[in-house]
């Protein structure tokens, strides 16, 4: 009786071996993705998924856009409504910038919402411009943008942030406008938690009806530059960015089920790696 006792116990131990085994072989293997930088987390706990020089500082390039829009949707009695007179300077900036650009009209009265659409989907720099002006401070253009990229920093020092710094709206700084993998993707989280910002950042397209000078209407036509909505299941949004210095960026993030996965790779070599690198690593967070 002891000696059948003592095969069962052994052969329970083989299986449950077995099974553990298994389990260990299933695991998800951690990606290698060609980016010097990336960060993933669970946005539902703040759960750190993956990362790789995470908290190493590099340009951002357009993504800095997300932290502008986060700056206008924080503004107190923010009235979405609200109408912005486009200037010649904002145009001038493109053009002297070689931009991305919303194709903004001198003259047009554009809201403060279709130019959050201008902002995030086409990456327009004279949207962010206009932005800039609108919800700054000071008597002068130059001292409002200024003050807005002031409310840049402010907000990254009150989410924490000590590898971020911003000196323009737009992601086209003079040396001084970095964050990291992490950074980024805790900037992309806490703007998450807006709803405007989600309806925008998730949206493909867009056509929107704006005011002439002259008092009638056009429609503006805009399309996202993140690609990740049309060829990755469960895609809500966020950034891309792209520079000489930035090279290919992107933040990211993807809802299945009740888990959405965040994060954010840096200086990705080609718009290919780029997204050859997140679908990884999105694959790899769902997995965990």
């Amino acid at each position: 009786m002891r000696s059948a006792v003592t095969v069962s116990l052994t052969a329970s131990a083989v299986l449950a071996g077995g099974l553990f085994a298994g389990q260990a072989q299933a695991a998800t293997p951690v990606p290698s993705i060609t980016a010097p930088g990336g960060f993933v987390m669970n946005n539902g706990t703040g759960t750190t998924l993956y990362g790789k020089a995470a908290d190493t500082r590099r340009s951002t390039g357009s993504t800095t856009k997300i932290m502008t829009a986060k700056v206008v949707l924080s503004q107190p009695n923010l009235n979405l409504d609200a109408k912005v007179t486009i200037q010649k300077a904002y145009s001038d900036y493109i053009v002297a910038k070689n931009a991305s650009s919303a194709r903004l009209i001198v003259g047009d009265k554009v809201t403060v919402r279709q130019l959050l659409y201008g902002l995030m989907l086409p990456s327009g720099c004279d949207a962010a411009y206009a932005l800039a002006d609108k919800f700054g401070t000071g008597t002068t253009r130059d001292a409002r943008v200024k003050s807005f990229i002031g409310k840049m920093n402010d907000e990254a020092r009150r989410l924490g942030l000590r590898n971020t710094h911003f000196d323009s709206f737009d992601g086209i700084g003079s040396g001084q406008n970095y964050s990291t993998p992490r950074d980024l993707t805790k900037i992309a989280s806490s703007a998450m938690k807006n709803s405007t910002f989600r309806t925008v950042v998730k949206t493909k397209s867009t056509q929107q009806k704006v005011t002439t000078k002259s008092g009638g209407y056009r429609y503006m036509s805009w399309t996202n530059t993140n690609k990740l909505l049309s060829t990755y299941s469960g895609a809500i949004g966020v950034k891309t960015g792209s520079g000489p210095q930035a090279k290919y960026c992107l933040v990211f993030a993807a809802t299945r089920g009740t888990k959405t996965v965040i994060g954010t790779v840096l200086a990705s070599p080609s718009e290919a790696n780029r997204a050859a690198d997140v679908k990884k690593l999105l694959d790899y967070g769902f997995a965990r």
